[in-house]
């Protein structure tokens, strides 16, 4: 491909955004400008939560509306982005650690198209997904990351798609004032994948009661460990839509 990808963390939030019309949308949209083409992506949702590992490798996965209680518009969207039974093949030699099951009837979830409708609103980059496998400590899937690094290398873009702050049970959606311990939480963490502590990092239970309120569980943390775990030595960070809402940070992360 002649170049090596970056790896993205994005904070995904409600699937509204994907409508655009929003910051946060369109801070995705900005940030995909600045990619080179992709030869593929794939994401690693929250909404993807298994036992043991699989990967996505249906050629033309459906848009999984998996949610309740939205307008129509949003039950509406179809993200028609091609898969790819051939990466999803390669992933499952790449990883040597565990076990990668290949589903070849799995479509893409709402962490998953809704941030590609911004990314890549053609919907003509193949698409795959890897899930989460809820029974692994968070190192696992750090782990997994460093295995999944050399397709950087090979033109596909490593997309984990979750909030580094998410606690709903705490959330105003009448008033999204951000929340002291969100904000003081987002910092934190913030300060940690700068300061490339990803030890740290993959002990967020240890991080203190403003990270436990923060993550209260795991699923829409973990997808950041991927990306991290993909990272290279030399590798810059940077952050953008750095915005927390409530008890939700929307906060992304660039590696490379």
């Amino acid at each position: 491909m002649g170049h090596t990808m970056p790896a993205l963390f994005i904070g995904h939030g409600n699937p509204m955004y994907a409508l655009g019309h929003n910051r946060f949308h369109d801070g995705w949209r900005s940030a995909a400008l600045e990619l080179p083409a992709p030869r593929a992506v794939l994401c690693i949702s929250a909404h993807f939560e298994t036992q043991h590992t699989y990967v996505t490798g249906h050629e033309r996965p459906e848009t999984i509306h998996d949610f309740y209680g939205f307008p129509r518009r949003l039950f509406d969207v179809q993200y028609p982005a091609p898969g790819s039974l051939e990466l999803a093949r390669q992933v499952h030699a790449l990883v040597r650690s565990r076990r990668v099951r290949v589903d070849e009837g799995r479509g893409l979830d709402h962490g998953c198209w809704s941030v590609m409708t911004a990314l890549f609103p053609r919907a003509d980059v193949p698409v795959l997904q890897l899930s989460l496998d809820m029974s692994a400590p968070p190192a696992v899937h750090h782990a997994l990351g460093a295995e999944l690094a050399s397709l950087r290398e090979e033109g596909v873009l490593l997309v984990g798609s979750g909030n580094l702050v998410h606690n709903l049970s705490r959330y105003d959606f009448k008033d999204p004032a951000p929340l002291d311990w969100a904000v003081r939480a987002d910092a934190l963490l913030w300060g940690l994948v700068q300061a490339r502590d990803h030890a740290a990092l993959c002990a967020p239970g240890t991080l203190g009661e403003d990270v436990r309120l923060a993550v209260p569980t795991l699923e829409h943390y973990l997808p950041l460990l991927y990306v991290l775990g993909a990272q290279r030595d030399g590798d810059a960070v940077r952050t953008f839509n750095d915005v927390v809402e409530g008890s939700m940070s929307m906060r992304c992360v660039r590696v490379g």
